[in-house]
């Protein structure tokens, strides 16, 4: 009762009263920069509770969906709960209510008396309630997307407010409906009326205004592709994740362009169908014709053909090289083709535009290069979710079961991958989270042939209609089962399409409302792409369902990869994404991962080795071919591919990966040169501190008296000064003084400055070096990255430091950046550090929790602004390291925490900044390491998303 009295004051009264901040009066909102969401904030406080009360107006099936993970583990753990709702404006699908009524922990009533507008929900502990009312409802919107205000406040069962909510919702509840299956016949009986009427005034509506203009994405192509046209290029490529609407782009952009004779080439049949329909809608009665198996047409205005048919030689030469002003080619990540090359190569139209979601390749052949290197734009997976041009989706990392005692690998043998077993477990699931729409259009991507057959045939034999296609599968074939699988009644239809590789591109099937992944994620390209086949917008779709069996897959690392668009190659990154998932996309899309699955994508990103030569080779490859020429160290950056900071990890600098690997490259530098230029990307090029770029920057421009430069500079573009403190340190830093000895050798001639006479100005080594124009311009790069960088992440310091709530810092980083003298070398730093210079103290602790059992001693936070942690060995509670830590106030020290975690990653050698702390009550002796047990209190509390991630 105390804690929440004090957390009340410091919500309500004053701010800087020192309080748990879970028991604090919140405003809980959808704020993805902050890794808030209301479904986060809800998913937490049902984890906590030993029961739960919602009054909510609104359910639909988006926002159950987004609850069932957390209301499965309820279930399991015997927690139950009500829901009270309304059948006020026939809102609610009979369908949701149906299906929360089948949930085993969880009573529903309806209220049906008069209007009922109520978003209210109650978690219950055993000695407080939480609550958290206000504007959201249970909808995939209102928990992810929407601006929401919602307040969260803890008290007890006996205050007076709890107690008057209790019996508000205890008065509703008795004189609410429950769900029998007469009332619910009766109210869906008019709810479909409701709807009927509905559908026929939105059907007016579209009529009124049935003319498709192009969204805002498509403007800003168009845009580009205008400018290409007019500036004479002959040809682009698009690059737009599926979904986002690339055929409609590509009328639009021909209807600018006022052409008459349009080729439209596609590998399939069924995609040139596609295409003449939705040119159609854009472009008004025009006069199409096909070529292809089933049709060969040649005299129409607006050709389309599939590429076989076109690059027939008696086919392709009835039409002159420059017959078609206009020439579309979609999927053109398949252009190296032998076929598309001799096509490519006989027509020479006005304007060729390429477009695919995928323009990686693993061949050697170069697209980009195809396409003259103009790219007109490039949209993917992640911008199209934060445009809103895409279906919001809801993935279920579902862990795959043990057949015969062994665990799904990338090596199970086929009688287990379709044994009894594994099919029931994936049918329950499918049946768990269900689907959006009217009904199940779902595929299946399997790893083999055989196995999509047999997986088939048993879902059959459940009472599921389904089929398995391939490639030896005919384009009927498909076709017909495209269609079956769209039909509105399921009477003749199809419930499911195994496939194994044909649906991954070129298929527009927007009925998609489940996908279901049976086979290992081998690459973050196919996973988009199948991903992408349910991504399509359609009227009767809210949402699509992605149901991934995670088995104990090598490439497992892979999956945050692929979802969140991480190209950092960050293994701690990589744990973020999969821990804290659902705040981090955009829109209402959510991530979920069971227990188990999540446990093997972590042992994956624990054994990959992200640093491989290979990778790396791979990703400089794809950008060298997007751009027609070597990177630049911005490049990576501006076009999303991996971090450059990668290739300075595994060989000191770009330029000496370039050396190495680039046979085009032929800058040459002296053994000095590439000694200064690692030393500066280690120690500077990460951007977390700008004074030494600036006047790294300075030096370079050759101008004199440097740090009146430097201090100008600073306050013109950045608004902050030059301390005496950060001065010594910047000197430290340009004379090499700062770092430690056994490698102030390595780099003997990193010295910037020299002092002469009263002032500093540049040394005569670095002054030799950059009469080497190459050298310069390598510099030149480094440092725009730099600063783009500390623009980007580390501008926003902390109280009077170069330091940034929870951003990442080595050991040697956090010596530099708190101005020390000298690099400290990390294994006296463990734990913490004194420096008796500046007398700050900064507290490093690799957090392993309580159930370690490895260790004789753990941390552990008792709040978001407290944590247990430990002194160094052999320490007494009377040391000076004691007294340095609860002596801080009056010797004048500042500790700060830094954290990490796990332990065992040695790869992971940055901390997370957590803020000013200092120590409370007395250190208490630990005799089990002869040390002693120190209580922390933050003066920031732990940002949740942040804290909620160390603490999983």
């Amino acid at each position: 009762m105390e804690e929440i009295i004090k957390a009340a004051a410091a919500s309500l009264v004053d701010a800087t009263i020192v309080s748990q901040e879970g028991l604090k009066v919140k405003l809980v909102n959808n704020d993805i920069k902050k890794g808030m969401s209301v479904i986060g904030c809800i998913e937490k406080l049902l984890d906590g509770c030993d029961y739960f009360r919602f009054a909510v107006a609104f359910i639909t099936q988006s926002g159950l969906i987004m609850l069932k993970d957390s209301l499965k583990r309820l279930q399991i753990n015997g927690v139950k709960g009500q829901i009270l709702t309304t059948d006020y404006l026939a809102f609610n699908d009979p369908r949701t209510l149906a299906q929360i009524n089948k949930l085993p922990n969880v009573t529903v009533r309806v209220y049906t008396k008069n209007n009922f507008h109520i978003k209210g929900y109650a978690f219950l502990a055993s000695d407080k309630i939480t609550y958290l009312i206000g504007s959201s409802n249970i909808t995939q919107e209102a928990f992810k997307a929407n601006q929401e205000w919602n307040i969260k406040f803890t008290c007890t069962s006996q205050g007076d407010l709890a107690r008057k909510l209790n019996s508000e919702f205890a008065a509703l509840w008795d004189a609410g409906q429950e769900i029998s299956a007469e009332w619910l016949k009766l109210y869906q009986q008019k709810f479909l009326s409701l709807k009927k009427i509905y559908k026929m005034r939105q059907s007016i509506s579209t009529d009124i205004d049935s003319i498709i203009r192009p969204n805002a994405m498509q403007m800003r192509v168009l845009t580009k592709i205008k400018k290409l046209y007019y500036d004479g290029k002959k040809k682009a490529l698009l690059i737009s994740a599926t979904g986002t609407g690339k055929t409609f782009l590509s009328a639009f952009a021909i209807k600018e362009s006022n052409s008459r004779h349009i080729l439209f080439i596609a590998h399939r049949e069924q995609i040139l169908l596609q295409a003449e329909k939705s040119y159609r809608e854009i472009l008004g009665k025009i006069d199409t014709g096909f070529l292809s198996g089933s049709e060969k047409n040649i005299s129409a205005d607006y050709v389309f053909a599939t590429i076989n048919m076109l690059a027939k030689d008696d086919i392709m030469r009835q039409f002159s090289p420059t017959h078609f002003e206009y020439i579309i080619i979609d999927e053109t990540h398949r252009a190296g083709a032998k076929s598309y090359q001799k096509v490519i190569s006989y027509f020479r139209p006005r304007f060729m535009l390429g477009m695919t979601a995928t323009p990686e390749r693993t061949d050697d052949f170069d697209i980009y290069k195809l396409f003259d290197n103009n790219i007109a734009y490039e949209i993917r997976l992640q911008e199209a979710m934060q445009e809103n041009l895409l279906c919001p989706f809801h993935y279920f990392g579902i862990a795959d079961i043990e057949v015969a005692g062994m665990i799904v690998d990338d090596n199970t043998h086929f009688s287990n991958l379709v044994s009894e077993q594994r099919v029931q477990h994936i049918i329950e699931q499918a049946g768990f989270y269900g689907y959006s729409g009217e009904r199940l259009r779902g595929l299946v991507f399997c790893r083999t042939v055989d196995e999509a057959a047999e997986l088939s045939h048993k879902f059959n034999e459940r009472g599921f209609c389904t089929i398995a296609l391939s490639g030896i599968d005919t384009q009927g074939s498909r076709n017909d089962a495209i269609s079956r699988l769209e039909q509105p009644e399921r009477q003749g239809g199809l419930d499911y399409i195994f496939s194994v590789d044909i649906f991954n591109e070129g298929v527009d099937i927007p009925a998609v409302n489940q996908i279901i992944m049976l086979r290992p994620t081998k690459s973050p390209i196919v996973f988009v792409q199948q991903l992408g086949r349910g991504l399509r917008k359609e009227k009767e779709k809210d949402y699509l369902v992605v149901l991934d069996f995670i088995g104990n897959y090598s490439n497992n690392f892979m999956i945050p990869i692929a979802l969140f668009g991480d190209n950092s190659y960050n293994k701690d990154n990589m744990r973020r994404c999969i821990s804290d998932g659902k705040n981090i996309l955009y829109g209402p899309s959510t991530v979920n991962f069971d227990t188990i699955a999540r446990k093997r994508i972590y042992e994956a990103i624990d054994k990959a080795h992200l640093n491989d030569v290979s990778l790396l080779k791979k990703a400089y490859e794809d950008l060298k071919n997007k751009l027609g020429k070597i990177p630049q160290i911005n490049d990576f950056s501006y076009f999303g591919t991996i971090d450059i900071m990668r290739y300075w990890d595994k060989f000191g600098s770009y330029h000496a990966f370039l050396q190495k690997y680039e046979p085009n490259y032929n800058v040459a530098l002296t053994g000095v040169q590439e000694e200064i230029l690692q030393f500066i990307c280690k120690r500077f090029a990460r951007g977390k501190r700008i004074y030494e770029i600036e006047l790294l920057q300075i030096l370079l421009e050759g101008k004199e008296d440097i740090f009146t430069v430097l201090t100008a500079a600073l306050a013109q573009q950045y608004h902050i000064g030059l301390p005496d403190t950060v001065k010594e340190s910047v000197i430290n830093n340009m004379t090499n003084v700062f770092t430690i000895s056994n490698e102030r050798e390595k780099y003997r001639h990193c010295v910037f400055i020299q002092q002469t006479d009263s002032k500093y100005v540049i040394s005569d080594v670095f002054r030799a070096c950059l009469k080497n124009k190459a050298f310069k311009n390598e510099l030149i790069d480094v440092l725009a990255y730099a600063r783009n960088n500390y623009q980007n992440n580390y501008y926003d310091t902390y109280a009077e430091t170069d330091l940034c709530l929870y951003q990442k810092y080595t050991y040697e980083e956090v010596c530099w950046l708190l101005n020390w003298p000298h690099k400290i070398n990390p294994n006296a730093m463990a734990g913490y550090f004194y420096e008796k210079n500046t007398r700050t103290i900064p507290v490093f602790i690799n957090y392993i929790k309580a159930d370690a059992k490895r260790v004789a001693y753990a941390n552990k936070f008792l709040s978001d602004q407290r944590i247990t942690a430990y002194s160094k060995l052999n320490r007494r509670v009377d040391s000076p390291d004691a007294r340095h830590i609860y002596n801080a106030d009056n010797e004048n020290n500042r500790l700060f925490l830094f954290i990490r975690k796990p332990y065992e990653d040695k790869n992971t050698k940055e901390f997370y900044f957590l803020g000013d702390i200092h120590a409370i009550g007395r250190p208490v002796p630990a005799p089990r390491f002869n040390g002693f047990k120190i209580v922390y209190e933050l003066m920031t509390p732990v940002r949740e998303d942040i804290f909620d991630y160390l603490l999983s």
